[in-house]
């Protein structure tokens, strides 16, 4: 296909790349799913054959490219397209300050608008356009007023519906309205597993093989749609990922919080040695054992005899901590950063950093120990949500990694933090 490689596709990424030809049995369908493993190789293929349609069929019309965030979508759709594009003979010219790609090739030019559909509020941002598809990466984790309003939007003759997403809970409303619903919505659904990326080599699939377990292992290893169960973090719980650091002399330090007033606070020392974070100490505090609830300046002269003179980086917090926020940015002595808090999405984050070796637990955090040994799943619920009961020490670690390990893996990290009046 070009110089970089786009020479070998499996025959599941031929099918998403021609299903819409005339010449292609499926070209009837109203549209396409694809799910399954992580990486592999359905989302280059759709989104490259997603504008090859549009340019088959359409011209001067507007189509959605839609992710969860306008961020996610750059890096992971938009950019990569871009240049495939290029390489391919299309003209774009990128308006990313209206979210807008305008692509033209043998005289025809059609616009794709970018959409993040993070929450509820997002299907008022789709409203009022007209449509003659839309492409919808990570639907699984779009709430689904957003995913209707933007099939709404698709009224013109021909137009069609392209679902891409990995695996999440069998009760979740896109695998019980769409892909058990497949056939009676005239939608061709396709499962693909990581042997059907050719571009990737035995020893990465081992790689990814070897980085989950459990749930996360059935669904982005294996593809299934399948719920989770029991302890969120069994292998911390039976003693691994546990180890007391070589030296207490470290690069680094953080601190990340979980503030609680009548549910506990719960504090952890961060400590970088060799390029290996260890949560070396924590401060754990319950109102309801000690029978007492302490103050916000309370919490804060705990929080300076926590950092024991160190140079700390930054204190990542609970974001709805608001006035223990305000309380440590008034005494002016530590950055504060309010953490990514995507619960399900910063379980799997620390799950990765304990697989990739990146975050090791001293022995001498007794209570955030205690915790691993309790923190449970709720499989009554009907998304992957682990019960609110023994999670303040797990909370603040998915708030350290989320926030700090993150950023580093992508090799940034920015700290910005509001200023005082």
């Amino acid at each position: 296909m070009n110089k970089k490689g786009y020479t070998t596709f499996s025959q599941k990424q031929l099918t998403v790349l021609t299903w819409w030809h005339e010449a292609s049995p499926y070209r009837n369908y109203d549209a396409l799913i694809c799910d399954g493993a992580v990486r592999s190789g359905k989302t280059t293929c759709m989104s490259i054959s997603f504008v090859a349609w549009a340019f088959y069929r359409f011209q001067d019309t507007s189509f959605a490219i839609c992710g969860k965030t306008i961020a996610s979508l750059k890096r992971n759709i938009a950019l990569p397209l871009i240049s495939a594009l290029r390489e391919l003979g299309f003209e774009c010219k990128e308006k990313m300050s209206q979210h807008l790609i305008e692509v033209s090739f043998g005289g025809k030019t059609n616009r794709f608008y970018l959409f993040g559909g993070r929450d509820e509020s997002s299907a008022s941002l789709i409203q009022g356009m007209t449509l003659g598809g839309v492409l919808l990466d990570e639907v699984a984790l779009m709430p689904r007023s957003f995913v209707e309003q933007a099939l709404a939007r698709c009224s013109l003759e021909g137009s069609k519906f392209w679902f891409n997403c990995n695996p999440e809970n069998p009760m979740h409303w896109f695998y019980e309205e769409w892909i058990q619903k497949a056939e009676e919505k005239n939608c061709l659904y396709l499962h693909f597993l990581m042997k059907d990326n050719p571009s990737l080599g035995s020893d990465i699939i081992r790689r990814y093989e070897n980085l989950y377990s459990g749930t996360f292992y059935e669904r982005f290893i294996l593809g299934k749609w399948v719920a989770v169960d029991g302890l969120v973090y069994p292998e911390v719980a039976s003693g691994k990922y546990i180890e007391k650091p070589p030296c207490l002399s470290f690069d680094k330090h953080y601190i990340s919080c979980d503030y609680g007033t009548v549910n506990p606070t719960s504090m952890g020392l961060w400590g970088l040695t060799g390029g290996l974070w260890y949560r070396f100490d924590e401060f754990y505090y319950s109102s309801r054992q000690q029978g007492r609830q302490l103050t916000d300046e309370e919490y804060y002269a705990h929080l300076e005899d926590f950092a024991a003179g160190r140079a700390i980086e930054a204190v990542i917090i609970d974001p709805s901590a608001a006035s223990f926020i305000a309380c440590i940015r008034r005494h002016g002595k530590f950055r504060v950063i309010p953490a990514k808090n995507d619960v399900t999405d910063g379980i799997r984050k620390v799950h990765e950093a304990f697989k990739q070796g990146r975050i090791l637990i001293s022995p001498v955090c007794k209570d955030s120990i205690k915790e691993f040994s309790l923190y449970r799943w709720d499989q009554g619920a009907a998304k992957d949500t682990p019960k609110k009961e023994n999670d303040h020490a797990m909370d603040e670690i998915r708030y350290f990694v989320s926030s700090v390990l993150s950023q580093e893996k992508d090799g940034f990290f920015v700290l910005s933090a509001e200023r005082s009046p």
